[in-house]
């Protein structure tokens, strides 16, 4: 009687013990989400530039809470609370910022990080260089990049959720972060650039994609165009623009979700109808175009010959 009395007493306690474990495993699980981050390139346009390199070596973000909201957009005194910063990712990471273009991006972490709200990005680069297309190469200065880092605001706010994966995307725009001197015309003619880095924060769960193809017709069928200026306007606005592949496709990511204005363009060919387009959040919106050959392309080339 003992002995049974002994074993039930042990028996008890072991699934007491088993369930505060068990509870303490789900307060964890609820208690963080994963965070992964991607970094994409805004379409850059001049063509004698072959690389726009930067490497990657930290990535930060700022956690907020509802005491914090009414000072998440003031920038005074945000470097000075380290503590509201999580780490993302600390090692070294290059990147040719032209070859993320049309959809493509670099991984540059994915962790689990406390549930909440997060309102700032912080992006630690170096090793930043421009290569033209003759081989010139122009090493770039970054300014507070290094010490303090790229801060990159997220607005709204993104939410992690405990035990759900959420999607940030940073779109790093060349071409207002890499300002040319000189004269484009020619590669003799740049002189040098400029780093004025220029990142924008997406969620990619309330943002969505534009994606499609521009071509052309002949002979009945479709011949794919390259280098199609695809730009997207809200309320009259430029918002965004993209440029087609070699293969006539194009993808512009993390447009919020609303009605845009969609027109493709290509020098030599007339400028498509625009377009009203619904971008949808988490989703991908196709929107293809056809541009017919501009009957007075011909005659300027002519007429400038002579």
């Amino acid at each position: 009687m003992r002995t049974k009395l002994i074993f039930s007493l042990l028996f008890t306690l072991a699934l007491f013990i088993m369930g505060c474990s068990d509870g303490e495993g789900s307060a964890s699980a609820e208690g963080t989400g994963t965070l992964s981050v991607q970094l994409t390139d805004a379409p850059f346009p001049y063509e004698l530039v072959a690389e726009a390199n930067v490497t990657v070596y930290k990535v930060e973000a700022r956690q907020i809470d509802g005491d914090d909201d009414d000072n998440a957009d003031s920038d005074e005194g945000m470097d000075d609370d380290s503590s509201s910063f999580i780490t993302l990712m600390e090692e070294e990471i290059d990147v040719n910022l032209l070859e993320l273009t049309n959809g493509l991006t670099q991984q540059l972490a994915e962790i689990d990080v406390p549930a909440g709200s997060y309102d700032l990005v912080r992006v630690h680069v170096k090793g930043v260089n421009v290569v033209l297309t003759d081989g010139t190469v122009y090493d770039l200065k970054v300014p507070s990049g290094d010490a303090s880092g790229i801060k990159v605001f997220i607005e709204p706010a993104i939410t992690v959720v405990g035990g759900l994966s959420t999607d940030l995307l940073l779109d790093f725009d060349v071409s207002r972060s890499f300002v040319a001197k000189g004269n484009l015309d020619t590669p003799a003619g740049v002189n040098g650039f400029n780093f004025k880095p220029v990142i924008k924060a997406s969620n990619m769960s309330t943002a969505g994609t534009l994606s499609g193809t521009v071509g052309t017709m002949e002979s009945e069928s479709i011949l794919a165009l390259e280098g199609a200026q695809i730009s997207v306007f809200a309320a009259d606005t430029l918002n965004t623009a993209s440029f087609t592949d070699v293969d006539g496709n194009y993808a512009i990511l993390g447009l919020k979700a609303g009605m845009y204005e969609v027109v493709a363009e290509l020098e030599g060919y007339l400028a498509s109808d625009t377009l009203e387009v619904q971008i949808d959040a988490a989703n991908v919106t196709t929107q293809d175009f056809i541009l017919e050959v501009d009957p007075d392309a011909g005659e300027e080339t002519t007429t400038s010959s002579n």
